[in-house]
């Protein structure tokens, strides 16, 4: 691909954004490797898990500034389009099966801030700022939106949305919008620590467990989502991998897809 790195090792796979030119901001061109990038990887039965870096200071600066100059004269029709396409990127990230881990090496700004969290795991340098710049500019973080809000909360979107002020990962940290806190020379290997853990977990669990979040998150407890919990853990309970998982506990070793 022109602007990512793929490289999958030992089940884990990294996509690496790589414009350090211009801070790994994304363009069209840039929209439809991710989306491909994701939905390819989600695929592969050789990843268990997506880890998104990025190359350079920065970790996304959100939209590149050439393509936002092409934007200034597009109708309303091509304006939904491009939105269109920039949901289905990130879409393609949130609904992965495959669970992701945002590694964060460096500022994120606007539409990268959409990228950290529709992942759902996010690890960053205590070096990294980030920043919901959309006012500043008259525009509005909509696309973003539905990610970011179920990331750090309602509360701390009315402040970051409204005043696009730029705030430090520790304050990131403190709304939940990033899970660990690191120094850039410990980054890799949280990261690492992380992925070995999604790697070491029963691959179907994983991607129902990240579907039962989405499912569940938010959502009043009524009979019907009661309902819905109880038939998810029988159905897993009966299956191949739920068996497994159980008969290597209670045998004391190591489950079938841990092996090798």
């Amino acid at each position: 691909m022109k602007h990512l790195l793929i490289q999958v090792t030992d089940k884990v796979a990294t996509v690496t954004l790589n414009r350090p030119d211009v801070r790994n901001a994304f363009n069209d061109e840039v929209i439809a490797e991710m989306t491909l990038a994701f939905n390819t990887l989600g695929a592969r039965a050789d990843v268990r898990c997506i880890v998104l870096a990025a190359n350079g200071t920065a970790f996304c600066a959100g939209a590149d500034l050439n393509w936002m100059r092409s934007m200034a004269d597009y109708s309303h029709a091509q304006n939904l389009a491009d939105a269109a396409r920039l949901a289905a990127m990130l879409q393609a990230v949130y609904t992965c099966p495959k669970p992701t881990i945002a590694r964060i090496q460096g500022d994120v700004y606007a539409g990268g801030c959409g990228l950290v969290a529709a992942c759902d795991i996010a690890v960053s340098s205590d070096a990294a700022h980030f920043c919901l710049s959309e006012t500043r500019l008259g525009l509005v973080p909509s696309t973003i939106s539905p990610y970011v809000i179920r990331a750090m909360g309602a509360r701390a979107a009315h402040r970051y949305f409204l005043t696009a002020e730029r705030f430090s990962a520790a304050q990131a940290w403190r709304i939940g919008f990033v899970h660990e806190l690191v120094t850039a020379a410990e980054l890799d290997g949280k990261v690492a620590e992380v992925a070995q853990a999604l790697v070491n977990a029963g691959p179907v669990a994983v991607t129902l467990c990240k579907k039962l979040v989405q499912s569940v998150a938010g959502q009043d407890i009524t009979p019907t989502l009661v309902e819905m919990t109880v038939k998810s853990i029988a159905d897993v309970r009966v299956s191949p991998e739920g068996r497994e998982g159980l008969q290597s506990f209670l045998q004391k070793r190591k489950p079938n897809w841990q092996a090798g």
